[in-house]
């Protein structure tokens, strides 16, 4: 045989090893959380408390683990302060803007169906509710997620609402400390993207301004779908930035979105975790979507580590799971990295940048994707690639151009 050819066919043959079926990853299942999460622990829950009030020392006395470092994240000079190492007036006025709107769309999270129905019509005063239609469950649900996509919104997915989807209790705004009661049956999840080129440069202030900006236009979304379903005679919340009876994430999950990677957040199959997440809750029947979260790409987040090595402050783990709370994931130190946030100024945004799946949605990324997801061997190879054409520790790019105006004279 001719060695050359023989040098082909092995060569071939190694390719080909790399792109057949060979899935693997059959322990790394996504485990459904099995205690709820009362909001007030969350970090951005606390960092509301005052100092000297109540609130504060009673929280504090049932928690005192948490008094040191929210006290000193406290000490720093803040989100989207003058003081802060990131500061730029631009992207933090932009970003402050956004947020402005987003608290005043929180007071429309829970309007009544009266409210919405009926637009054109006079308000007769007669608010009384009556019995509405009842759709087809299989044509709403592909009208709503069409709707959605053509709305602005990258993906969107139907579940049956869970108990651990929902927090136990209420932790900011005028019902903080209130348990969390909701008898929908259904829960709509909402993803849309947030720019490649903006999150290049985190965790400068693009980031927060980007950020900002999607959790704005997811907002809307919701919204917008809640008073759809509402002018159709049924019940429905919008979960949105500040305004959340919900943990996103896990609804995505159910919903057919992704899964939960290495740095917490929702692991999306086209963009990875480049995404802003809103929720609708609803007594509308639906049919729930498709899909189990993919074992694949906890594989591959088991291996890659990137997020955790580029995180500023290490507040990513960079071992295997862990069993917490009897489920077996990975936590981050929310404490390091929303005092790095305090610090910054911006809420970072680091270890989305770096992570490879954030890379454009175009067809050789898509290949890659897909890649990654059939084939074992060829997913510690994409790990390595990445490294080789991005880099380890990936540069952080400076200010678009236009952004960078505001500085100049």
């Amino acid at each position: 045989m001719d060695p050359g050819y023989l040098i082909i066919c092995i060569l071939g043959s190694i390719v080909l090893l790399f792109f057949i079926p060979l899935k693997g990853a059959r322990r790394f299942i996504y485990q459904v959380p099995k205690k709820k999460v009362h909001e007030a622990d969350s970090v951005l829950s606390r960092r509301l408390l005052k100092p000297g009030t109540e609130e504060y020392e009673k929280y504090y006395r049932e928690k005192p683990q948490f008094r040191k470092p929210d006290d000193q994240s406290r000490q720093a000079p803040g989100l989207l302060s003058e003081g802060s190492k990131f500061h730029h007036p631009g992207t933090f006025a932009a970003a402050a803007a956004n947020f402005h709107l987003i608290d005043f769309l929180g007071t429309l999270t829970h309007t009544h169906p009266w409210q919405s129905r009926k637009y054109f019509q006079p308000d007769t005063g007669n608010h009384e509710d009556k019995a509405p239609e009842h759709p087809d469950a299989r044509k709403m649900t592909a009208f709503i997620l069409n709707w959605m996509k053509l709305s602005g919104a990258h993906t969107a997915g139907i579940t049956s609402l869970k108990p651990h989807h929902l927090y136990s209790h209420k932790g900011r705004g005028p019902r903080s400390g209130e348990p969390i009661t909701n008898d929908h049956s259904y829960a709509i999840a909402i993803t849309v993207e947030m720019d490649q080129r903006m999150m290049q440069s985190a965790p400068a202030g693009t980031t927060v301004m980007e950020s900002s900006e999607q959790y704005l236009q997811s907002g809307m979304l919701a919204l917008k779908l809640a008073s759809f379903i509402r002018e159709l005679g049924y019940k429905a919340t919008a979960h949105i930035d500040g305004n959340y009876e919900v943990i996103c994430p896990l609804v995505a999950v159910d919903a057919g979105l992704g899964t939960i990677g290495r740095m917490g957040l929702l692991m999306t199959p086209r963009l990875g975790p480049r995404i802003r997440i809103s929720v609708v809750t609803t007594d509308l029947t639906l049919t729930p979507s498709p899909g189990m979260p993919d074992r694949t790409t906890l594989h591959f987040c088991h291996h890659c580590k990137k997020c955790a090595e580029n995180c500023p402050v290490s507040a990513i783990p960079g071992g295997p799971r862990s069993i917490l709370d009897g489920v077996s994931r990975w936590q981050i130190n929310s404490e390091k990295c929303y005092h790095f946030w305090t610090i910054s100024g911006t809420d970072c945004g680091r270890c989305i940048s770096v992570c490879p799946f954030s890379h454009r949605n175009n067809r050789f990324h898509r290949f890659i994707r897909w890649a990654i997801k059939n084939n074992l061997l060829f997913r510690y190879l994409a790990i390595k690639l990445d490294d080789i054409f991005y880099g380890r520790r990936p540069p952080i790019r400076p200010l678009p151009e236009w952004a960078e105006i505001m500085d100049k004279p």
